[in-house]
């Protein structure tokens, strides 16, 4: 056996955390694309164990191992976020425990942004930086370690941070995830972002064109796209092989290549596939004409970071938008017909109960069919947080678990009291008025949406009482 790929459970012991209730059961595409990648080379000898789907504790991981003991795998990779961090850390000492011939590598957006931290665990052999395609392949062609690019590695004379990767420039070279290696029938997307199951997410791009401080500079800040050919192939692939009826883009922005996106919306037209589709995007990458063929081509959502209602905010962080735009935005995708999620953000620089309130009222004017309040939390690697390490805001600055209702930021301008009150009762305030039920109600169209509504509305609830 070549390759282990596990991605590790997401536990939430915050039963105030609405997304506890609401959150989507996804697969990491970047361990699937790390297989189909490896097999595509010739590396056959793969297989993904995806926690969360699964339902596999962190605990749970070391009876799972026990069925390659026969065969272990030359090299376990673990993916981790800055909230997994702790768990994938445990299971990297589990696997080492269990099956110790075995080489342990860490990657994902954590490890790559603190490798330092991640090779202070005497389990991890080590860890692949930025984009992992190529580099995986390398460790599995039997490079020497010293010579692959992207890859932190200790020998006995400690821990060495060889040079960065280049991009893949031409996204084509990777073949569709690996989807026949992922338990996909298991998999849902978040509380009111569906119309149909099963449902699979899916990327057309990699990177984000913005520059908010609260994000990561993913990708090197590289927008690629893929070609909409390949793109509208894995789309037919999914429809017609695992029988999948609902697609969630979760790229950065979907339509930041918007004539690509027109071409995949043509091609979706013609192909006649019964299947409909939600994306994000930003609300200064959209316009009318493209918005009314997205969808004709069934796309019936979009999620758009709107963050904040106060200007001086939006600086602080570097959203470049305008609060004009967001209304023009939400405007036009009511007129066409395509529902709308803002995501919406308390406690970042400058907050203060005013902002606060002026974010919410807001939400309430734009009226989208969803509004996502969370706490704004600052993340290892990212701008927000060198920013709040230099001036002593961090509440905890040994932490990583954080899940957007925790607070680690002490601001001077408000308390972490109150913005935990604000995060208490947003989602109350904005989803408990008549207009907003009858018209959630209205557009129920199958037993799982009203299940779906019922998880949410519960959810709302438990995060308030």
């Amino acid at each position: 056996m070549d390759l282990l790929l596990i991605d590790p459970p997401w536990i939430v012991s915050n039963d105030r955390n609405l997304w506890k209730r609401v959150r989507s059961c996804l697969p990491s595409l970047g361990l699937a694309y790390l297989a189909s990648y490896a097999e595509k080379y010739g590396h056959y000898g793969c297989r993904i164990l995806d926690c969360t789907a699964e339902e596999v504790s962190v605990a749970g991981v070391a009876a799972r191992l026990q069925a390659f003991k026969a065969d272990p795998p030359r090299f376990i990779g673990i993916t981790s976020t800055s909230p997994l961090i702790d768990n994938a850390i445990h299971i990297a000492r589990l696997c080492k425990e269990q099956l110790p011939e075995s080489r342990v590598i860490l990657g994902g957006v954590h490890p790559s942004v603190d490798p330092d931290g991640v090779m202070q665990s005497p389990h991890v052999d080590a860890v692949v930086r930025g984009e992992g395609e190529v580099t995986v392949l390398e460790l599995l062609n039997g490079r020497e370690w010293k010579d692959i690019l992207g890859l932190t590695w200790r020998d006995d004379a400690g821990v060495h941070h060889n040079p960065e990767r280049p991009l893949i420039r031409d996204l084509s070279e990777i073949p569709i995830p690996a989807y026949h290696l992922l338990p996909i029938h298991r998999y849902r997307p978040a509380v009111g972002s569906f119309r149909r199951l099963p449902a699979m997410s899916l990327f057309a791009t990699r990177g984000c064109p913005g520059r908010c401080t609260f994000c990561h500079r993913a990708f090197g800040g590289k927008v690629r796209k893929r070609n909409a050919a390949d793109v509208f192939k894995e789309v037919e692939y999914l429809y017609l092989n695992h029988g999948i009826r609902e697609i969630c883009f979760y790229d950065d922005t979907f339509t930041v290549f918007k004539k690509e996106v027109a071409e995949f919306c043509r091609m979706l037209i013609d192909s006649k596939l019964d299947i409909s589709w939600s994306c994000f995007s930003r609300v200064d990458r959209t316009d009318e004409s493209l918005l009314r063929l997205m969808k004709q081509a069934g796309c019936h959502l979009m999620l758009f970071g709107v963050e904040s209602a106060d200007p001086e905010v939006l600086k602080n962080i570097n959203k470049r938008i305008s609060l004009d735009d967001v209304r023009e935005t939400f405007r036009l995708c009511r007129q066409i017909g395509i529902d709308t999620r803002a995501s919406l953000m308390f406690g970042n620089p400058g907050e203060t109960r005013e902002s606060i309130e002026r974010t919410i009222r807001f939400a309430m004017e734009i009226d989208p069919d969803q509004a996502q309040f969370n706490i704004t939390t600052a993340y290892r690697g990212t701008e927000l947080y060198a920013w709040a390490l230099e001036n002593g805001y961090l509440v905890d600055e040994g932490r990583n678990d954080f899940n957007v209702s925790d607070i680690n930021l002490n601001l001077p301008t408000i308390s972490p009291r109150e913005l935990q009150r604000a995060y208490r009762w947003a989602h109350v305030r904005f989803y408990l008025r008549p207009r907003v039920i009858l018209r959630r109600l209205g557009k129920i169209r199958s037993r799982e949406q009203l299940q779906a509504e019922v998880r949410g509305f519960l959810g709302i609830l438990g995060s308030a009482f």
